[in-house]
């Protein structure tokens, strides 16, 4: 559909260049990274970097590479599920508009909080859209179902068969 060849690019451009931009100034993204990793770092499995920015650099590279996926519409529900896992660390790192106390900091920090929000409401929309097809939940409960139908009818078949065959051999035979 047009729809979604047109969507995806819009959807993905601002992770694309973000995670560029993350690429590019590493340093700068992980300051702000700094508080969010310090506040979990304890609680991260042993084999999950704490260097912010070895973090941010994963970060980037998961945006441009899920991010060009989706523009392309190459596992847009995977690139899609990859970017929403990236977009909410980044949310709650770098727009922490409950922690300002300049007013004006403050709104603009929560407009970009809303914003990244209305990001995110799109990313799990793209991830649950199967562009029309059943969705592989519904296959797999629909196939079980058919096998189901299709061995009840089997059996069925194999029981009568004898039955079926003494009636053919009775009807054929005189008297």
């Amino acid at each position: 559909m047009i729809l979604r060849r047109l969507a995806r690019p819009l959807l993905a451009g601002i992770f694309i260049t973000g995670g560029i931009d993350a690429l590019r100034a590493p340093e700068a993204h992980a300051e702000a990274a700094k508080p969010l990793i310090d506040s979990v770092a304890g609680k991260l499995p042993e084999q999950v970097p704490t260097d912010p920015v070895t973090l941010v650099k994963i970060d980037g590279v998961i945006k441009v590479g899920a991010g060009v996926l989706l523009a392309l519409g190459k596992f847009p529900r995977l690139s899609a599920l990859a970017l929403s896992g990236s977009l909410v660390p980044t949310t709650l790192a770098q727009h922490r508009f409950w922690e300002e106390k300049d007013p004006g900091q403050r709104k603009h920090q929560q407009a970009h909080f809303l914003k990244n929000l209305g990001l995110l409401g799109g990313l799990l929309l793209a991830a649950v859209d199967t562009e029309g097809k059943p969705s592989l939940g519904w296959r797999a409960r629909h196939a079980a179902h058919d096998v189901g139908d299709w061995a009840r009818d089997a059996g069925e078949t194999v029981a009568e068969a004898p039955k079926k065959a003494r009636k053919a051999l009775a009807d054929a035979l005189p008297g």
